[in-house]
């Protein structure tokens, strides 16, 4: 009697990824795909349903990303383990992704291989990851001393939020009523922490960790924000 194989799942935006990766697994003789979605929402519901062994998931979907997608999953579903299959290749995703609950992180470049060894090593109960990102907790035996160090403040984060919207410095220190000088420092240590080089690290950053999303704030555009008067001065 054959050992049963391995139940995947793929989720990715992108038909030709989906194709590709389910001709590659279904190759296999020891796992075939189940099913697929092609964003998180979908993904969350499918998975649900049909209980696979094993989630690929891709991290930049619309409607839910990747890590939200997996965090949800691993909830509810927690038997059910979750690879990141991504572009990125730093800490940046790596710590968000490992929060989430993924057991194994593969880069889109790696070659074909890589992500079928991932798949046996993950199923097995192992983490994996990429050779690409190893480098990234090299020195940190545990995923979770990497997640503590890397772990933004709340003020830290909103701070890199603002800054992702476009606003000023001085816009940020008047809406949060805090000195220009420490919205400079929280920017300083959230970009250490996270490795962030320059205001566009910062806006991809924010904008694939799904934050301006969640945001409620509602600031006017820009260049046009005007603090309140302060108590007892004549507004004109």
């Amino acid at each position: 009697m054959s050992a049963a194989k391995i139940r995947v799942f793929l989720v990715d935006d992108h038909p030709v990824v989906r194709e590709g990766v389910k001709h590659l697994v279904n190759h296999q003789a020891d796992m075939e795909v189940i099913g697929e979605a092609a964003d998180g929402v979908a993904a969350c519901a499918e998975v649900a349903r049909l209980l696979p062994d094993l989630v690929i998931m891709d991290m930049s979907m619309p409607q839910l990303n990747g890590a939200r997608a997996t965090a949800a999953i691993r909830k509810s579903c927690p038997q059910v383990k979750v690879i990141a299959l991504t572009v990125n290749e730093d800490k940046v995703f790596l710590r968000e992704l490992l929060e989430a609950g993924v057991m194994g992180y593969v880069v889109k470049r790696s070659a074909a291989e890589d992500l079928i060894r991932a798949i046996r090593i993950v199923h097995g109960g192992n983490m994996y990851l990429d050779p690409a990102i190893t480098s990234v907790v090299a020195g940190k035996p545990e995923p979770r001393e990497f997640l503590e160090h890397t772990r933004l403040t709340a003020r830290e984060k909103e701070v890199l939020i603002l800054i992702a919207q476009g606003y000023l410095h001085k816009e940020i220190a008047d809406r949060l009523q805090i000195g220009t000088k420490t919205v400079e420092t929280h920017k300083l240590r959230a970009c250490e922490k996270l490795d962030l080089r320059g205001r566009a690290a910062i806006v991809r950053y924010v904008k694939d960790m799904g934050w301006l999303a969640e945001d409620s704030r509602q600031m006017p555009p820009p260049g046009t924000y005007e603090p309140p008067p302060v108590c007892g001065e004549d507004p004109s």
